[in-house]
């Protein structure tokens, strides 16, 4: 039977340190991780990648301010269109040249993909995500009066755009992304957990400011395509309680009701890997079979149940 795992990389994940933050160094931490992902395709999984694009956006945004004396500014909903697009194409290559190394005969091709969101998610009420450079007060007043911007302060690092993070509800390209996983190509979609965007009174698209998680949109569309396995790629080998602390426990197998009582419990905030472990629950109560959270370079041996953490049902 053909096996399909949805793997999520995040955005951070490609750039190694701040040393590191130029496209030349972001394909090459692509490239890493897709050597990884085509260990996995040659196991034979059919694959989707989705990834991350915060640190992307945000240096798109501030080009963008940088350059606003010249030229236009860019909308948000493009800004994440153009980084689906620059990251898919750096996995694309990344992944034909690993093809090639290891006579593979797979494809792989990238899906701008839209995600609709609810026109009244109260996300959209109470903005909360910061995006893009830091400004000075004086700045922040400005452009709140200009362009009409939400603009908090910042833990002390000065004052930043914030804008909502709606729930995703609906992929627009599911069809679109199921025919080319039944066509036995690699997929890349769903880039920043989709480009924000809602219907009208009419059913029209149109996009709006805000940000998906990632790891919402992934699990979204690993369940609209029936995918087997969830797999996020991050920056640890396993999820832990008391994470950096004397008693820190390393996890190997936890159920989705261990994994509700340690969010309830604090051991997952919300600006880490508590959106993951959500993610991986709602893939599991929508039918899903097995989530899997570990580091890019341990993809192949979590697979194999030699590390990871595993969500099961």
């Amino acid at each position: 039977m053909r096996r399909v795992a949805v793997v999520a990389i995040g955005g951070n994940s490609l750039i190694k340190d701040s040393a590191h933050p130029t496209i030349p160094d972001q394909m090459a931490a692509v490239a890493e991780t897709c050597s990884h992902i085509a260990e996995m395709i040659e196991e034979g999984w059919e694959v989707v990648v989705t990834h991350g694009n915060g640190p992307q956006v945000g240096f798109l945004l501030l080009r963008s301010e940088l350059a606003s004396h010249m030229v236009h500014v860019i909308p948000l909903d493009t800004c994440g269109a153009d980084t689906q697009g620059a990251i898919g194409y750096w996995i694309q290559q990344a992944l034909y040249n690993e093809f090639r190394k290891r006579r593979i005969d797979k494809k792989a091709a990238t899906v701008v993909t839209q995600t609709i969101v609810d026109r009244d998610d109260p996300a959209f009420q109470n903005p909360s995500k910061p995006i893009g450079p830091f400004y000075t007060e004086e700045q922040a007043e400005r452009y709140r009066k200009e362009r009409g911007w939400d603009i908090r302060e910042d833990a002390g690092r000065g004052w930043r755009r914030v804008v909502p993070s709606p729930i995703p509800r609906e992929i627009v390209e599911r069809d679109a992304i199921k025919a080319l996983i039944d066509a036995g190509i690699v997929v890349i979609a769903v880039g920043g957990g989709g480009i924000p965007v809602v219907r009208d009174e009419e059913g029209n698209l149109r996009g709006v400011e805000g940000v998906i998680d990632k790891d919402y949109g992934s699990s979204l569309l690993a369940s609209s395509i029936g995918a087997n396995l969830f797999l996020i790629s991050t920056a640890v080998e396993k999820v832990s309680l008391n994470y950096r602390k004397p008693n820190q426990k390393d996890l190997d197998i936890i159920t989705v009701e261990e994994a509700r009582r340690y969010l309830d419990e604090g051991h997952f905030p919300a600006g880490s890997m508590g959106p993951k472990i959500r993610a991986a629950i709602q893939f599991l109560e929508k039918g899903g079979e097995e989530v899997i959270i570990t580091s890019p370079e341990c993809l192949k041996r979590a697979i194999k149940g030699e590390t990871g953490t595993r969500i099961v049902k």
